[in-house]
């Protein structure tokens, strides 16, 4: 599989605020209000999340809710006053090709890593200055840890998968995308603009990321990225003391393995 172009990939794109007269200002901010739900997965976002996302007037973020609202783009959760990606956006991507992402191949990778690690194992996708969770299989342990579910986005640098993805970018490319997020690290205890440099850095030195509670507590996440697919990450995340009785290096082993047998195959 090729990598595609940072520039295909999105990640330079303008902000939601930017555009014109001739129609493209209202499609960004569409797109940015439903990556914004999506990034919630299953809980969405409020009408405030959108709007502080976005930095628009509520009004504004209001009234584009609501004609996405219309199209069946969004669902309007009255009840919790949530938004979530609505059934036409199910449907549309029902259309989405597997082939692009080879998903049927990572699928059986998937399901055997959470087999021989028992906890949950995860690909993401690289989307812009995100990642999307586009497969996830559960482990048989007793007590499972599922801190993304399938479609649920992060920005690159939060995770492990997300990590190892940001670590796979060229450096200029990467501190855009780290000043681009900073805003939005407050929301994780742990996570700075130099903790996500330190664990990019540890990255690149080990060829595997490790998130030890920066997005859930007492999680550990180990991340590595496919070399001929810089745009997928393996990853795994499971309660600390899971992944510490037999330490992460016998965790990431796993994933190379898995990783060089999908090479192997494809040379």
């Amino acid at each position: 599989m090729r990598s595609r172009s940072p520039a295909a990939a999105g990640i330079a794109g303008r902000s939601a605020g930017e555009g014109n007269t001739d129609g493209t200002q209202a499609v960004r901010r569409a797109a940015a209000i439903l990556r914004r739900i999506g990034r919630g997965g299953t809980q969405g976002a409020s009408l405030a999340d959108v709007t502080q996302a976005l930095g628009l007037p509520r009004s504004t973020t209001h009234r584009i809710l609501k004609c996405l609202v219309d199209e069946g783009l969004v669902k309007h959760d009255t009840e919790r006053r949530r938004y979530l990606i609505g059934q036409l956006t199910y449907e549309l991507g029902l259309t989405f090709n597997e082939s692009a992402l080879d998903l049927a191949k990572w699928r059986v990778v998937v399901d055997r890593v959470a087999q021989k690690t028992g906890v949950t194992a995860y690909l993401l996708s690289r989307s812009g200055i995100e990642a999307t969770c586009v497969l996830k299989t559960e482990g048989n342990s007793v007590v499972r840890v599922i801190p993304v579910e399938v479609g649920q986005r992060r920005f690159l640098g939060v995770g492990a998968g997300a990590t190892a993805l940001l670590a796979a970018l060229d450096e200029e490319l990467r501190e855009n995308v780290i000043k681009t997020i900073a805003p939005y690290l407050t929301a994780y205890s742990t996570l700075t603009e130099d903790k996500v440099r330190e664990l990019v850095d540890q990255t690149l030195a080990t060829g595997y990321s490790v998130s030890r509670g920066n997005v859930a507590r007492d999680v550990i996440g180990i991340g590595m990225v496919v070399p001929e697919a810089p745009y997928l990450a393996l990853s795994i995340a499971g309660l600390a003391n899971q992944i510490e009785e037999k330490g992460v290096a016998h965790w990431a082993q796993i994933l190379r393995q898995e990783i060089n047998a999908v090479r192997s195959k494809d040379a």
